[in-house]
């Protein structure tokens, strides 16, 4: 079974998120900010992944330190549980629907931290729940840092903010489900590292 259990604490959050990538699935979410608890859930239905997810953060402040540091929680889990990689998919891209949006996630478990993803150029509107497309962003790199992943977002149509970063969090579950699978023998790098 490859799982992870991280807890983080600073001055402004704690999160507890324990992550197990080959079942069983589900698993209770609860970080004070709704929203952001439908998107893990959406991780975790669309991932096909255990995901439990406890925290707590300065949301009097913002929502931004919570946000960001429940992606450094997800990316320091899923680098613990994807161990040394033998056997691992690697590579995978998705595309999530949702209405008029249509996102699409392209993401390999490389061990090199890389995020391509311009909010600034997304003519997305408005905000769901206090979260928006820039929220996303910090939660991206919090996820691409600390899990060691490259990772793509690209936005092929929607304005509306409920609905692009909830398919980009469906995006971003099937992509991981894929890449996250044991498919072969053996590390997939020619460098024999990833």
């Amino acid at each position: 079974m490859r799982e992870a259990t991280v807890e983080r604490a600073t001055a402004e959050t704690w999160v507890r998120l324990r992550l197990g990538l080959d079942g069983p699935t589900g698993g209770k979410v609860a970080t004070g900010l709704p929203f952001l608890d439908h998107m893990l859930l959406q991780l975790q239905r669309h991932g096909r992944f255990l995901l439990e997810v406890e925290a707590r953060g300065d949301l009097e402040v913002d929502v931004h330190h919570l946000v960001e540091d429940v992606g450094i929680a997800l990316g320091m889990a899923l680098k613990e549980a994807l161990g040394d990689g033998v056997g691992l998919e690697r590579y995978a891209e998705a595309f999530a629907p949702m209405d008029e949006t249509l996102v699409l996630c392209v993401l390999d478990l490389s061990g090199r931290p890389h995020l391509e993803y311009r909010p600034e150029a997304w003519p997305v509107v408005g905000e769901a729940g206090g979260v928006n497309h820039y929220h996303l962003r910090e939660f991206l790199r919090g996820l691409v840092n600390h899990g060691r992943l490259t990772l793509h977002l690209r936005l092929l149509s929607g304005r509306e903010a409920h609905h692009v970063v909830e398919a980009s969090f469906k995006a971003l579950a099937r992509a991981l489900h894929r890449a996250t699978r044991i498919t072969g023998e053996g590390l997939p790098s020619t460098k024999g590292v990833l």
